[in-house]
């Protein structure tokens, strides 16, 4: 297999994932061959942290990742990301700052196709097909973001669980302590849900 041929395989789900949006053309797909890069994370490691150069957003090819903000000694977990998934931490939209108080860790061993900003702002002013692909892409955030704040404003801690558990989201993959994180709740309040909603279901 010739380095073309390994790289255009390894870059297929990115394609295939954003052509749901709109028909690619050539020229777009050799592009993102050619400018994006396979990286590997080992399990717990940072992929992005606020030391870091915000400069890429992420696909997950294989794994999870989870985005997280620290305040004072406590993690706080925002949100969490599966395979054929775009991820990104927190940037300034006036580009003031190059870093992002965001961190972004492999819960798992992960692989990504890494696609610099640079490269996005290249194919919004050069591929027709860039422009409604963003906005589609942005209207899937925005769904995802006011999930996700419907979720944290769910007074009661055992229905933030079952609302959880009723999304599409593998809650088996997340550890315990991330996934209370991510309720906000205590990891033992957590366990003790699990445990009660295991009980009822039986």
């Amino acid at each position: 297999m010739t380095k073309d041929s390994e790289n255009r395989l390894l870059m297929q789900p990115l394609i295939n994932f954003l052509g749901q949006f709109h028909t690619l053309s050539n020229e777009f797909i050799n592009y993102h061959i050619e400018k994006c890069e396979i990286i590997h994370v080992k399990k717990n490691k940072f992929i992005l942290s606020p030391i870091d150069n915000n400069n890429s957003i992420y696909f997950v090819l294989k794994g999870v990742v989870r985005g997280f903000v620290r305040e004072g000694q406590k993690d706080i977990t925002t949100w969490f990301s599966f395979e054929n998934e775009l991820i990104s931490a927190i940037r300034q939209p006036n580009g003031a700052s190059n870093h992002s108080k965001e961190y972004l860790q492999a819960v798992e061993d992960c692989r990504l196709i890494c696609i610099p900003y640079e490269n996005i702002d290249f194919l919004a002013q050069h591929y027709p097909e860039a422009n409604p692909i963003s906005r589609k892409l942005l209207e899937q955030q925005l769904h995802a973001a006011s999930e996700r704040s419907i979720l944290a404003r769910i007074p009661s801690a055992i229905d933030r669980y079952l609302k959880l558990e009723d999304s599409s989201m593998d809650t088996n993959r997340i550890p315990l302590r991330h996934l209370s994180s991510y309720l906000g709740i205590r990891l033992e309040t957590l366990s003790r849900i699990r445990n009660k909603s295991l009980r009822l279901a039986c």
